[in-house]
């Protein structure tokens, strides 16, 4: 779908995949992550890296992936946060599908 076909009060999709670092590999976190981005609306996936630092990928408006990267910086265990990058992704013309690219 096209900007011309979409109608103008539909959100803009974009996409991000943060990387998490520091002491917050498990399960508590990623299902709290998981939680707090289905509470903001937005679709994706979080899991553990054989590095010891915790991936997300994350897809809906502009201002909820803002939101759930703060919280990924400040959530449920900011004294275990050691850095948060992020990876903006840009979806191509016709794209509806969640796909990150590797």
């Amino acid at each position: 779908m096209g900007s011309a076909d979409r109608p103008e009060h539909a959100p803009v999709l974009r996409r991000v995949r943060v990387l998490i670092s520091g002491r917050v590999q498990g399960v508590f976190f990623r299902a709290t992550a998981a939680r707090e981005a289905g509470r903001l609306g937005l679709t994706g996936w979080i899991r553990n890296l054989p590095d010891g630092r915790v991936e997300g990928a994350f897809q809906g408006p502009d201002d909820a992936l803002d939101e759930v990267v703060a919280w990924c910086g400040s959530g449920r265990a900011p004294g275990r946060v050691t850095g948060v990058e992020v990876e903006p992704e840009v979806l191509e013309p016709g794209e509806r599908d969640f796909q990150v690219r590797g």
